[in-house]
């Protein structure tokens, strides 16, 4: 049986995902009016038997328009000439999709400065202080 590796744990199984031929639009002359090479790409979210409930619900919730309200991912490839290179490209950009809707941004942590660095910058602070203070008036001294 073959396998969609999205993530190390993440395989889905080929059978769940349908695969269609059908002929491409636009410029291409008579090889785009005779052969079926462009693919239609269906996969089902919410009745993947292979998904965890958490990785569909966030597949679902992610904000694209290739994933419609019921769940469904529909991917159209027909750059390609041959149907094998445009079944390749629909597959990569499933996986694309799908590593991109299940990415997790990690918790920031704050930080503090180390005392050695809050020392150099109060040092170079009180230098300044220094170096401004004698750009003041020169008053002279009445004696």
């Amino acid at each position: 049986m073959e396998f969609l590796s999205v993530k190390p744990r993440v395989k889905i199984p080929m059978a769940e995902i349908e695969l269609s031929a059908i002929r491409a639009q636009g410029p291409g002359g008579q090889n785009v009016n005779k052969v079926s090479s462009a693919i239609h790409l269906r996969f089902d979210v919410a009745n993947s038997e292979t998904l965890l409930g958490g990785h569909k619900a966030r597949i679902i919730a992610y904000s694209d328009k290739r994933i419609t309200k019921d769940g469904i991912i529909v991917i159209k490839a027909q750059n390609h000439r041959t149907q094998e290179r445009n079944k390749d490209e629909a597959l990569e950009r499933l996986k694309e999709l799908l590593i991109a809707a299940l990415y997790i941004e990690p918790k920031r942590r704050p930080t503090r400065p180390s005392m050695s660095s809050v020392r150099r910058n109060k040092k170079k602070n009180e230098r300044r202080k220094e170096v401004k203070a004698l750009r003041g008036k020169v008053r002279r001294d009445e004696g």
